[in-house]
Parts: C-alpha cells; structure tokens; sequence
C-alpha cells in the first residue's frame, strides 16, 4: 500500500506549549505582524514564546512602551550559544522562505512542526497569508492540519588539517632548503542538516571546477563546468531549478544531482534515490581548489584530500499546509514560477470549421 501524501496529519500528543517565533530581521513591514503574533500567543493561549535576542534588540521593538509587557514574557536565546532543540514544541516563521531555512538549520536533530507564513508575496515554503493569522494558528494548535515531510540532507565535511610550520634559516635537518612546511595534524569534520541544496562551485578561480563524484563507494562522474548543486526535492524548485533540473514534489524520496553550466552538451541533471551516500572530492588533477555552501550559509572551501559525504537526513522538517501537500505545491508552482501560463490559443469559429 503506497500512502496518500494528502493523508499525513499533525496530531499532538499534548498541547503544545512552548513555541519559536522566527522574524526576518531588518524588514520594518514584519513589526507589526509579529507584536500581534505575540501578544495572540501569550495573551490568548498563554503560551510561551521564544524568540532571537537580535530580534528584540531593534530599535522599533525595543522603544516600544505598549509592547513592554509581552516582550517581558518572552524566552530568548542566541544561535550557536544556547541549545533550545528540546523546548520547542512548533515554530512559526515570518518572512520569506528564508526565515523557513533559517529554522531548519537551528535544529541539527529532530525539528518541530513549522508553520510559515508569507508577508508579502507567496514563497515556496510559505504557504499561509497572515490576514486570518487567529485561526489558523488555532487550527494548529488544536492539532488539524495536514503535515508534509520535507527531506533534509546529512553533510559531513572532513578537511585535511595542516598547518603551516616555518623552519629557522629555510633549512630542514636534512639540509633540505624548505621555507614553509605544511604538516598534516589531523582531521577536522564538520556535519550539516541541508534543507534545499549543497553547492559546490569554483568560488573566485578562472578555471573550471573539477571534482570527482561518487556513489555508494564508486566513481560515477566527474564534474567539468561551473560546480554541482545536490539537492532536496524541496530544493529543486530554488537553484537547482535555476540551473536547468526537473522539479520534484517534496514527498518524492529522492536527491537530484544537477551541474551548474557543465563543459558537456551530455550532462544532464539525474535524481537518485533516497539513502544512497554520495561523496565529492577534488579531482587528483585539479588546477584549483572549489567552494561549498550549505543552503547559502557556512560557505568554506575544499582542497585536495578533503571530502564532503551527503546522505539523506533521518531528521525531515515537517513542513504544516495551508491545504494539502499537493494543493499547496502546484499553486507555489504557479503564482511562483508562472509554470506553464501562456496565452490560450483560440478555438475555431463556426465558419472555421
């Protein structure tokens, strides 16, 4: 039996009680809808509300007299300082779709629901209007609502730790001239949970990327051209997109592959199943060294020897609907992208006929 995708619900075991309000910052159009959000919260669902120390620290909320009161309630933290993964029990974003990948990469585990709402113009991962903010929240506080479970990609990046060592004189023991020595003192790995996308791309060189990509262990290609997106299928509606691939519904178990302007009329973006674990390396050959970000954030580079192993996540974003999972995607798909709006040709008058 294949599950509808539409059949996935948010239940709750317990009300929840705790929730993490995520605000885009330095955009004055979100203050107002995010006091009202607040004080709805506290005030009318006595819940408690957590919110990012820099958001408090503008001006326009921190001056504010009549907002004193619920900003007094409220718990703050600081990302990468304060750990808050096991005291959320949903999330609710304001702002693009942004503020939506924001959030996911505040929870390297399991992540709570998250219900997005867009200000402004619709986003892909934004479905909810803010106009009817009261009930909706309601509805998903009482528990009715559909779910859809967006895939995350599990990074690892393990760099070759060297570190640069000068000898007196630019003379080794051996009486080797050798001003500068790299030793190498280890490893350093570094895990990601991915929402939309890992780039790998040629950062500031002239020359073309030249990486290396396996699968399950074996040499499937090697990448000649600008870089390589892999990606979510919640992913492959941004850059991959943009770069030409298929767009995948985020049910869809999958990662898609997709090279960025390769040096092949040949090379086109493929998908692969979920759970196979792809790994990319420099080429040994490389002229230059390449760059990796991870949904445009932590952007570092690569250098020979150094490995980046992406898997699918065990830990997907769960993703609350405005409608249902299908409804929700071809209408982003639409007032987004404008996918496959043309003018109507006419039909044939009596005559024509």
């Amino acid at each position: 039996h294949i599950q509808d995708p539409a059949s996935q619900r948010l239940t709750w075991n317990k009300p929840p009680k705790s929730v993490l309000v995520i605000k885009k910052i330095r955009d004055a159009s979100l203050l107002q809808p995010f006091k009202e959000l607040c004080m709805y919260l506290t005030e009318e669902n006595n819940m408690i509300v957590y919110v990012e120390k820099k958001v408090l620290e503008d001006p326009a909320i921190a001056n504010d007299e009549n907002f004193g009161p619920v900003k007094k309630k409220f718990c703050t933290f600081r990302e990468d300082y304060d750990d808050i993964s096991n005291q959320i029990d949903f999330i609710i974003c304001l702002g693009g779709d942004g503020t939506l990948l924001y959030a996911s990469s505040l929870f390297q585990g399991s992540v709570p629901p998250v219900m997005a709402f867009h200000l402004g113009s619709l986003g892909f991962l934004t479905p909810f209007n803010f106009e009817n903010f009261q009930s909706q929240v309601t509805q998903v506080i009482e528990g009715n609502a559909a779910l859809v479970l967006r895939s995350r990609l599990k990074v690892k990046v393990v760099k070759e730790h060297r570190e640069k060592t000068t000898v007196q004189n630019g003379i080794e023991e051996n009486g080797v001239v050798s001003a500068n020595l790299e030793k190498e003192v280890g490893k350093q790995i570094m895990q990601f949970q991915v929402l939309n996308e890992v780039v790998v791309d040629r950062g500031p060189s002239s020359y073309l990327s030249n990486v290396d990509v396996f699968l399950d262990g074996h040499l499937i290609t090697t990448v000649q051209g600008d870089g390589v997106i892999v990606s979510t299928p919640t992913g492959s509606t941004a850059y991959a997109a943009a770069a030409g691939a298929s767009m995948i519904h985020p049910n869809v178990p999958a990662i898609m592959i997709t090279p960025i302007c390769p040096h092949s009329l040949s090379f086109r973006p493929i998908v692969v199943p979920a759970g196979v674990e792809l790994k990319i390396m420099l080429s040994p050959d490389a002229r230059n060294t390449a760059w990796v970000s991870f949904d445009g954030r932590k952007r570092q580079e690569i250098c020979h020897g150094d490995s980046i192993s992406i898997t699918t996540s065990c830990y997907p974003l769960p993703s609350i609907c405005f409608r249902d999972p299908v409804s929700d995607w071809f209408e982003s798909l639409a007032e987004c992208l404008h996918w496959n709006v043309r003018k109507k040709q006419n039909n044939f008058t009596v005559e024509e006929e």
